[in-house]
């Protein structure tokens, strides 16, 4: 991505380099997160422990605590600030394209914050570390990022590239788009009143592709105002979708898939949704993935 004179944004929170004290607010939240299950899978494939993976699976409300920054400095590699400094532009990014399209409707885009951490984190959907991945939080309206994650796209998922990370961000921003519309809401209390995990999962994958085509969408309008995708860029961003594809990983991890563990969807349904975002920026499509069959999924 050409990004060279791109603003960074001012909604960022650093709390890479400070000591951490944890303040019960009891609120509850939504997590939801690209990545959460993917690093689940992970484990349990090299050492058969499950916890993440059956974390993953059975995300939900719970009471949360605050993070207290106590201050400290940290010295980062010259990788890390790039990174920090990209996604901040590519967080500035999303509230540009969000805010003129939201704009376009006659309605007001308030825009996330993004929390930047290291190791762990407290946050109003509660404790997470790096092994969660990126996530959204409903209840804080913040997007958490912890930077090595990157490096763990390249190194174990294979996938690479400024514009697959872009779509990392753009998808978890997504999540608050769909918060914004208030379809996060009326699809968690969905999936709150559903009788089975398997009835609940089928609307996570929704919610899920849904984020995907809204990084899309994003991903079209900021190459329609700013010309910054390159050659290779949108095959970077359709690669990482298929790298973490529900069935993909469950196939790389334990040889099996299983369609009702599903929560995410597959590589297939991950590259279509995020692809016709990018192709067409068309936003009446969103309502195709809420009310299509499963089959047209």
């Amino acid at each position: 991505m050409k990004l060279s004179g791109r603003r960074e944004s001012s909604n960022v929170e650093d709390r890479r380099g400070g000591g951490l004290s944890n303040v019960s607010t009891g609120k509850k939240g939504g997590c939801l997160s690209i990545i959460v299950l993917i690093i689940g899978y992970l484990i349990y494939a090299k050492t058969g422990n499950s916890t993440l993976l059956e974390f993953a699976q059975n995300q939900g409300n719970i009471t949360q605590t605050e993070e207290v920054s106590t201050g400290g400095q940290a010295n980062y590699s010259k990788e890390e600030q790039e990174l920090a400094s990209f996604s901040k532009k590519i967080l500035a990014s999303t509230e540009d394209v969000w805010t003129k399209v939201f704009d376009n409707s006659n309605l007001t885009y308030h825009c996330p914050k993004m929390v930047l951490f290291k190791d762990g984190v407290n946050t109003g959907c509660g404790s997470a570390t790096s092994a969660t991945g990126p996530f959204y939080c409903s209840a804080d309206q913040a997007v958490y990022l912890d930077l090595s994650f990157f490096t763990l796209m390249k190194r174990q998922l294979g996938a690479d590239g400024d514009f697959a990370y872009a779509y990392v961000i753009a998808h978890e921003v997504g999540h608050h788009v769909e918060y914004e519309t208030g379809l996060l809401q009326k699809l968690h209390q969905q999936m709150n009143q559903c009788r089975t995990e398997a009835e609940a999962n089928k609307i996570s994958v929704r919610i899920e592709l849904l984020a995907d085509f809204y990084a899309g969408v994003w991903g079209y309008y900021e190459n329609k105002t700013f010309k910054s995708l390159e050659d290779g860029d949108l095959q970077e961003a359709i690669n990482c979708a298929h790298q973490i594809g529900d069935d993909y990983l469950q196939k790389s991890a334990r040889g099996t898939v299983n369609a009702k563990e599903f929560t995410h969807g597959t590589s297939a349904q991950r590259m279509k949704w995020l692809k016709l975002g990018l192709t067409t920026g068309d936003l009446s499509r969103a309502n195709d993935i809420l009310t299509c069959s499963e089959s047209q999924l």
